[in-house]
């Protein structure tokens, strides 16, 4: 019986809170309506169109990965791929720019030669849609595979595609 009273109790509660609500909202609305028309709202509009344009356009030119695009620069975060050396950590994260240049299908991967004006790299990724020629920016883990031949070395290094 207590528990069957305390949800009545609750019910009612929640029911008049409710009602003050709406009625705080009546009289809210009444005097929001009163507070612009005093003012234009042509400045309003604009500045929320030109917001609204802006965000699009900001947004447009970006591909799937976020991080490819012909337009898309990110400046001083990009690494000149003959920096990336084999001795460099291999859970160092590093973004490149750079051009295309070959591909090669894998297992369930796909690797692309990328070039810069300083060097090549080869980058390990999931993406299938890059073409040759096409401006990348990727942002990868540097990796390294020995390759012992000989009694040399002939490993390469490269970038797996975060």
């Amino acid at each position: 019986m207590g528990t069957d009273l305390m949800e009545l109790a609750t019910k009612q509660a929640v029911k008049q809170k409710f009602a003050q609500s709406v009625a705080f909202m009546q009289q809210t609305r009444n005097f929001s309506l009163s507070f612009l028309y005093g003012y234009s709202i042509v400045p309003y509009r604009l500045g929320l169109v030109f917001l609204l344009a802006v965000g699009l356009s900001s947004c447009g030119s970006l591909t799937s990965s976020g991080l490819n695009g012909s337009n898309f620069k990110i400046g001083t975060n990009v690494t000149p791929i003959r920096e990336i050396k084999p001795g460099q950590d291999n859970q160092a994260t590093v973004y490149i720019q750079g051009q295309v240049e070959n591909q090669a299908p894998l297992m369930k991967q796909w690797a692309y030669q990328i070039s810069d004006s300083t060097g090549k790299i080869w980058v390990v990724t999931n993406q299938k849609n890059l073409a040759k020629g096409a401006q990348v920016v990727i942002k990868g883990k540097i990796r390294y595979r020995s390759i012992p031949l000989a009694g040399k070395e002939l490993g390469e290094v490269y970038l797996e595609e975060e």
